[in-house]
């Protein structure tokens, strides 16, 4: 394995565990939310 550098490479970005845990809860809070309504209707519908 070669380890030259990559002319356009970037160097890897540093974000903290605030701003990642912050930016999960924005994505999986209302996807969770949509999960859970869909399973409850499609329970109703077939239960």
């Amino acid at each position: 394995m070669s380890t030259a550098h990559t002319p356009g490479a970037q160097a890897p970005v540093k974000v903290s565990a605030g701003k990642l845990a912050v930016a999960w809860a924005l994505v999986g809070l209302p996807l969770g939310y949509g999960v859970f309504q869909t399973l409850t209707r499609v329970a109703a519908l077939f239960g």
